[in-house]
């Protein structure tokens, strides 16, 4: 397998001859430009080819010997450490491992200081293995379930981050691209890919990033149009400006499509709390497209790889490389979980599991909140689709309502809103804002709609039907008068984006970006209150 390592600088000095060759040629400038651009792409998929196969073959040896190589992993883990009290400097075995450094909770994504300013996590900025494969196998699947998308000017960012957890060296980071490397202006980056209408495949850092773009698209799309029209930047294009004003004025449901008819995918990078954002964008704004995330994301590295771009819902391999996982079972309807934690290869087929990583630095094996269920298995790795996030339950009087339950209740109640799609929505329980004074505890709920301007008291209700219907042990609870109607609260448009925009401002935010669909903190609350139309 030493073969893919000899043939990319071949392939590298052949374009270099060849581009010198044409240089001289006789051939206008224009035609030598075009045909140099052409080898340049020729080659850099050539690249690809060569770089995911080497990358496949890494991947298949350690799943087929997975015990292997998290026990190397381990080893690399303990060497690193920075912690000159570490006891286990050359013991590589798990239990030892586990007996000796117990497990913590990753911190909240917001925090508060004395004067109730957001405090993000630290993030982690990608680097390693996993990352190079989870790019480099992504788009080699990317390429297969949709061959025209790594043509020259098929793919546009629309964010500042990227959905390709690695960085591609030259030449292969040209692939379809229509931003200059480096771009980091959101309107930039907005503006160029609405002056391409050739587009296959739109790419965001996460698809709650996404969800802005379209919002701050809608809010501005007039003055969007006329820079278009005025050039700014390139040449005018005034046709192009006028399809772009027909296009919005149709309303959002399909708007990506009518932008650019050839568009076959949307490609985000999956982490906690992502799910109901991808549906509200499939339900309006990218309707008809499907959705591909090369790889599963948390603060701490890239966790688990995505090799099945065809299937409707991301399926993950969990990567037996670093960072070092575990994984504790959670018991099924309640968040406690087993005391041990389990290797990879000791994960059974249906099971929920809680991630755990272990940060290489401080040697801190970290519970992530993040629930995983394994549904089949590669080799002798598992892989799992993403569940809930432990951190975002609804608790008022013990019911344990995890956010996945929560958003089928609520997906229930907005099918019975006439007219209505959800656009965004948060909760609070009752106590953060002391509205239960004089009444049982609930849960105050935040929604932004489209197509729906008021509800009635009567529509508001029905959330509270869907979800006794969808937790039977919140039913009892509302029988015997334990817990209070969840109370509905309608939101002006902007208002999730503006909080979002707070809980990103910090440089040391966390990416990917995670979006909390229960507030713990005051202060976030009643900057959600103060955006309540109805």
């Amino acid at each position: 397998m030493l073969l893919p390592l000899l043939v990319v600088p071949l392939l590298l000095s052949l374009l270099l001859l060849l581009s010198l060759f044409m240089l001289r040629s006789p051939h206008s400038r224009d035609a030598r430009l075009a045909w140099l651009a052409s080898l340049q792409h020729r080659v850099a998929w050539g690249v690809l080819v060569w770089a995911a196969a080497w990358v496949q073959w890494r991947l298949e040896q350690s799943t087929r010997h997975v015990g292997q190589r998290q026990q190397q992993t381990l080893r690399w883990c303990l060497q690193g450490a920075q912690r000159p009290d570490c006891p286990l400097t050359g013991n590589t075995d798990p239990s030892t491992f586990r007996n000796h450094l117990p497990l913590t909770k990753a911190s909240q994504p917001q925090e508060e200081d004395s004067e109730g300013q957001l405090l993000p996590a630290t993030s982690h900025r990608y680097g390693g293995e996993a990352f190079l494969q989870a790019t480099l196998l992504g788009l080699a699947a990317l390429k297969k379930a949709h061959p025209e998308v790594l043509v020259p000017g098929s793919r546009a960012r629309l964010t500042p981050t990227s959905p390709w957890p690695s960085l591609l060296p030259w030449p292969v980071h040209i692939l379809g691209q229509v931003n200059p490397p480096g771009a980091t202006d959101p309107g930039a980056l907005l503006l160029e890919a609405l002056r391409c209408p050739e587009l296959r495949a739109l790419e965001a850092g996460t698809a709650t990033e996404l969800l802005d773009v379209f919002l701050s698209l809608e809010a501005s799309g007039e003055e969007l149009a006329e820079e278009v029209a005025a050039g700014s930047p390139g040449a005018p294009l005034p046709g192009r400006a006028a399809e772009l004003r027909k296009a919005l004025l149709q309303g959002p449901r399909g708007l990506a499509l009518r932008l650019w008819p050839k568009l076959q995918v949307v490609v985000t990078l999956d982490s906690g709390g992502q799910t109901e954002a991808v549906t509200i964008l499939r339900a309006l704004w990218c309707q008809g497209l499907p959705f591909f995330s090369p790889a599963y994301a948390a603060t701490g590295g890239v966790i688990g790889l995505n090799l099945w771009p065809e299937q409707p819902r991301g399926l993950y391999l969990l990567h037996p490389g670093a960072p070092f996982i575990e994984l504790l079972p959670v018991q099924e309807g309640a968040q406690e979980v087993a005391a041990s934690t389990l290797l990879l290869d000791e994960a059974q087929e249906g099971m929920k599991y809680e991630l755990v990583l272990t940060d290489q630095a401080t040697l801190t094996r970290c519970r992530l909140g993040d629930v995983v269920q394994v549904v089949d298995t590669y080799n002798q790795c598992p892989v799992v689709r993403f569940v809930c996030r432990l951190g975002q339950t609804l608790s008022v009087r013990g019911e344990d309502m995890g956010e996945d339950v929560f958003f089928e209740a609520l997906s229930r109640a907005v099918e019975q809103w006439p007219g209505a799609k959800l656009s965004d929505h948060v909760c609070v329980e009752s106590s953060i804002l002391d509205s239960s004074e004089g009444s049982a505890p609930h849960y105050e709920v935040f929604v932004e709609l489209r197509g729906l301007r008021n509800l009635s008291e009567e529509n508001r209700d029905k959330l509270d039907h869907c979800l006794q219907e969808v937790s039977p042990y919140y039913k009892s609870l509302r029988f015997r008068g334990s817990v209070g109607p969840a109370r509905v609260h309608l939101m002006g448009h902007g208002a999730f984006r503006a909080l979002r925009a707070a809980l990103t401002a910090s440089p040391c935010s966390p990416f990917p970006p995670e979006m909390p669909r229960v507030l713990r903190h005051r202060h976030l609350a009643q900057f959600l209150q103060r955006r309540v139309v109805s």
